[in-house]
């Protein structure tokens, strides 16, 4: 059995390293992608506050398929370039999102997002999928969480693949 926790400290940066962690010791001996996507939705979900999603999308055919996640029933298939998700995947540059309502083709799958941050997962210079993270907040994501879930899906994507 498993038992992390976020340390109890307002300092965000903290909180990042300490989920970072946490994720590099639940997927260390684990080689099967999709139970590793699956504990590390559910890790992303416990350790970071005020999300109403939390999951990933796997590249499929040329195409994102949602994966494993924590939240409400979403969005199967995203094409690339469509939404945010599929705008991450397309430019591998992670999507920071303070206002989703004013993004171009947002793709609503639960009306109380409002405002998200998408990391692509690059393994080996290959695509693999993205990391989508929501939340009902405005501007809930800064730089920081960018980097901060940049360096984690760097850390982890060899065990996503």
């Amino acid at each position: 059995m498993y038992d992390f926790a976020p340390a109890d400290t307002a300092d965000k940066q903290a909180l990042h390293d300490d989920l970072l962690s946490a994720a590099k010791a639940l997927t260390a001996n684990e080689p099967d992608a999709i139970a590793n996507m699956a504990n590390l939705a559910a890790l992303i979900w416990q350790f970071l506050p005020d999300l109403n999603w939390a999951g990933f999308y796997r590249m499929v055919e040329g195409e994102l398929v949602l994966g494993p996640f924590q939240g409400k029933p979403a969005c199967i298939r995203i094409p690339m370039g469509r939404g945010v998700c599929g705008t991450a995947a397309a430019t591998r540059q992670t999507q920071l999102v303070e206002d989703v309502h004013a993004f171009p083709g947002h793709i609503a799958c639960d009306a109380a997002s409002a405002s998200e941050v998408v990391v692509p997962i690059i393994a080996e210079g290959d695509l693999i999928g993205v990391l989508d993270l929501d939340s009902p907040l405005p501007a809930r994501f800064d730089a920081i969480d960018a980097r901060a879930l940049e360096r984690l899906m760097a850390a982890v994507a060899s065990r996503l693949r």
